[in-house]
């Protein structure tokens, strides 16, 4: 008897079907979340089976699938439906830039191309430590407050904490990084971001767009240095709060674009 690498794999959520797009291993991908964008070309592709929170259980079996991939103790429901199903189910954790890199190795192993995870995960490594050795040569890191949610207010999860500082910047609220859960980074009141000053407020608010105009209106937030110079900016959540590619990419580059900013028109004031 041969063993056999998964060959029919549904991914519930985006930055695994991105992570087996750039592994050149899209062809196992069965079925994949609704809410992908990355890459466009899986939206065309794959049948769509899943939302985050909730999935067609019945169209997943009819795809024959011999490996689910999902995320967090959110899509816990949806894991155990399948489960019980027969189906085999793998449940992904990642919160920090190192539980990202080891996901992708993971997976990678888990399908029998681990020497190209390696690949993949030293290129990832050298665009990292490109935008640190630019982010070395300011002279100054400018405080960011990342907002995930706009009611209640919740700060940035540990990755995105960590790619403010890779990019040159530092973390307004460090100490709710470490938070895994949404509902433990918030913050109860809206006049610590006003004593944390802020120069730049990015702000991500997962799955709608985020108002830049509303943020400025808060009660006493035209005392923040961001919202006095008008530096306040979106990162779109396809980008950043997908633990997965995109943040160590397209997100951890934009970030840096604005605090290059930042530091540009600081010198021409």
């Amino acid at each position: 008897m041969i063993a056999k690498y998964p060959e029919r794999i549904v991914c519930l959520t985006e930055e695994t079907t991105e992570t087996l797009y750039l592994l050149g291993e899209q062809d196992r991908i069965v079925g994949i979340s609704g809410y992908t964008v990355r890459p466009p070309e899986a939206r065309k592709e794959k049948p769509k089976v899943s939302a985050f929170i909730s999935a067609k259980i019945d169209k997943i079996l009819d795809l024959r699938p011999d490996l689910v991939l999902g995320f967090s103790d959110i899509q816990a429901e949806i894991a155990a439906n399948l489960v019980r199903e027969g189906v085999e189910v793998h449940i992904f954790n990642q919160r920090s830039l190192q539980e990202i890199f080891n996901m992708i190795l993971m997976l990678g192993t888990m399908i029998g191309v681990a020497e190209k995870a390696q690949t993949l995960l030293s290129q990832f490594q050298e665009h990292l430590d490109h935008i640190k050795q630019q982010a070395e040569q300011f002279d100054r890191k400018p405080k960011i407050y990342f907002e995930e949610w706009n009611d209640p207010l919740i700060s940035g999860i540990q990755w995105v904490s960590e790619l403010v500082e890779i990019a040159g910047g530092e973390d307004c609220f460090p100490e709710l990084r470490n938070k895994s859960l949404a509902k433990e980074r918030i913050i109860a009141n809206p006049d610590e971001v006003i004593v944390r000053s802020p120069d730049i407020i990015i702000g991500s608010w997962c799955g709608k767009k985020f108002r830049a105009n509303h943020v400025s209106s808060r009660e006493g937030w035209n005392q923040i240095p961001a919202v006095k110079n008008q530096c306040l900016y979106e990162i779109k959540s396809t980008d950043i709060l997908q633990p997965g590619p995109a943040a160590l990419t397209d997100g951890v580059s934009q970030i840096h674009q604005l605090i290059a900013q930042w530091h540009e028109n600081l010198s021409c004031s």
